[in-house]
């Protein structure tokens, strides 16, 4: 495992950061951003962070600057965007580049694909509506990613149960972690540990990268 290098991102709202873990070999850049609660800290993402660069996959983790800052509470939408556009355009990398992130940071990924000439989003936790609001739906976002987007949603998140996302969005694949919340966490008396649902995270983001991004075409 290599240790995360830290450099700074200028961003019209402040200093941001990427943690960077780069493959020795990569096949894939994967820049994601963090969610509205807590930063690049968040277990999903260090274990994407952890586990794939060993797979040909540089993972750059994005602290937005509002959380820099050390303030509590996320800045707004479009300034999640200009963050994840300034940090994409320090990137000099020769491979395909997917961006991704969880909850709040996967829906500026599927605003920002294609402006950023992305080959897919990884939506993790996509908060396709607000607890208690199904009529708020946010199926748009995935909609208008206009790439291939992998969602890994836990079976209990009150933001989005797997069976409330439709089947019709072109390009979408789910995975569902069984008995997780929204931050992917699971009860003591789940079927499956936490630390198997972190391997259910990394392997079903691997496998999904290598079919639909790495490979021909």
């Amino acid at each position: 495992m290599t240790k995360a290098v830290v450099r700074s991102v200028s961003t019209p709202y402040g200093e941001g950061r990427l943690h960077v873990r780069r493959a020795t070999k990569p096949l894939v850049t994967l820049l994601m951003s963090h969610g509205a609660g807590r930063g690049v800290d968040a277990p999903d993402l260090v274990a994407l962070a952890d586990a794939l660069p060993g797979h040909g996959v540089s993972v750059l983790l994005l602290e937005q600057p509002w959380h820099v800052a050390g303030r509590k509470v996320a800045s707004p939408p479009p300034t999640l965007d200009v963050g994840l556009v300034a940090a994409a355009g320090t990137l000099r990398s020769r491979v395909p580049l997917v961006v991704g992130g969880r909850s709040a940071g996967a829906r500026s990924a599927a605003r920002c694909a294609q402006q950023l000439g992305a080959r897919g989003v990884l939506a993790l936790s996509f908060p396709l509506h607000p607890p208690g609001r199904p009529e708020k739906s946010r199926v748009e976002e995935l909609r208008g990613a206009g790439v291939p987007v992998l969602v890994v949603q836990g079976e209990r998140d009150p933001m989005g149960r797997p069976e409330e996302f439709p089947t019709d969005v072109a390009r979408l694949d789910l995975t569902v972690v069984p008995e997780a919340d929204h931050g992917l966490a699971v009860p003591k008396r789940a079927a499956l540990s936490q630390e198997e649902c972190w391997a259910v995270v990394v392997e079903s983001t691997l496998e999904w990268l290598v079919r639909d991004i790495a490979g021909p075409g």
